[in-house]
């Protein structure tokens, strides 16, 4: 899979940016909030149909203008797909797939990409929420479905959290939420166990990689593995913190508290690692999504560094460059080319962005 080109059309700070990607790695250079990152946010959002930075879309449109247009021509097996997401203020998004309007689920399905920004670094000593993010998002390019599931989820949750705040509470009400929170929940929490079980394996082996003498593991801090057993003990969990429910008059209960716990040597990770030993983790898992997509699809992701490499020591930036595949289309940001070996130059294409725009 490879992006041939990619047009911008009053996206964040981009007006008119047009980019020849038919390389196989590609580096963008550029100062801090000169449009380096809103290049790789709009390769990710045609993607996904989402961001890592916000969940408003009129963010991504540039200052003064009524909207933003992204295209791009995709070459997938040999196949030329043409993508486009066009959006108008206080409209709907609209997506084109091959110049035909689709829905979202089928639109979804064309382009796979990993994304490795610097946040991802903080992965480990962020929320439970910035864990679930992770987890969500890599597994709605293996499982497209499950983004689906988080919005049924998420909806009928709200509408519980809303119903648990009214100072007469309808029991029976709050019951059927329970019940459909069960059965969407359980779902979730099903793939996702499915999912960290399936990485696990190409996790550990790029971990051991790094650091050979050290054992990595992880784990969902819901114990429960089989659907049947997650929903029985989701409904006697719902069941028993009814009454804390109505008292804090929100959800407490369901995969919207669920957790990823990590461990080198069996400790927390989380508590007792050195910022190190939990990058090197983020790397592992980040490759380790490749491996998997390469393994389901038959083909590579396209890869996305955002300024990752500068956080990196000698040792980790090199093994991530060295790891990636030669058939793995590689878009990077970076403030500048010191941090790359020239035989990694030798066959890269680069470009020079200022103020949004590609600069001699």
């Amino acid at each position: 899979m490879k992006i041939k080109n990619l047009h911008l059309n009053n996206f964040r700070n981009c007006h008119d940016l047009f980019l020849d990607l038919d390389y196989d790695k590609i580096i963008i250079i550029g100062k801090n909030a000169q449009g380096k990152t809103n290049i790789l946010e709009s390769v990710y959002f045609l993607s996904s149909l989402k961001s890592p930075r916000t969940s408003n879309i009129k963010d991504y449109v540039k200052f003064g203008e009524n909207g933003f247009n992204i295209e791009c021509k995709l070459i997938k097996s040999d196949t030329t797909v043409d993508l486009e997401v066009n959006y108008e203020l206080n409209k709907t998004k609209s997506v084109k797939l091959n110049g035909l309007k689709t829905t979202p689920k089928n639109y979804k399905s064309a382009m796979t990409t990993v994304l490795f920004s610097t946040q991802d670094l903080l992965l480990l000593r962020g929320t439970p929420q910035d864990r679930r993010d992770w987890l969500d998002s890599a597994i709605s390019q293996i499982y497209p479905t499950h983004d689906e599931r988080l919005s049924k989820y998420n909806k009928i949750r709200i509408q519980k959290n809303n119903l648990l705040k009214e100072q007469e509470i309808n029991e029976s009400l709050l019951d059927v939420f329970n019940e459909q929170l069960v059965i969407t929940g359980s779902n979730i929490i099903y793939t996702r166990q499915k999912f960290l079980s399936e990485i696990r394996k190409h996790a550990l082996n790029k971990y051991s990689e790094i650091s050979d003498n050290e054992t990595f593991s992880f784990e969902y801090s819901f114990r429960y593995s089989d659907i049947e057993e997650i929903s029985e003990n989701l409904s006697k969990e719902l069941e028993e913190r009814k009454t804390e429910e109505k008292a804090r008059h929100q959800a407490c209960v369901g995969p919207h508290r669920d957790d990823i716990y990590f461990f080198i040597d069996g400790q927390d990770a989380t508590k007792f690692s050195s910022q190190g030993q939990q990058r090197t983790i983020v790397l592992a898992l980040k490759l380790a999504e490749i491996e998997m997509i390469s393994d389901k699809y038959g083909y590579s992701p396209i890869l996305l560094l955002d300024d990752v490499l500068a956080e990196l020591d000698d040792l980790r930036q090199n093994y991530l460059l060295k790891s990636i595949s030669s058939d793995t289309q590689t878009i990077i940001t970076s403030v500048d080319t010191l941090l790359f070996e020239e035989d990694f130059l030798r066959n890269v294409k680069i470009y020079n962005v200022s103020n949004g725009e590609i600069i001699d």
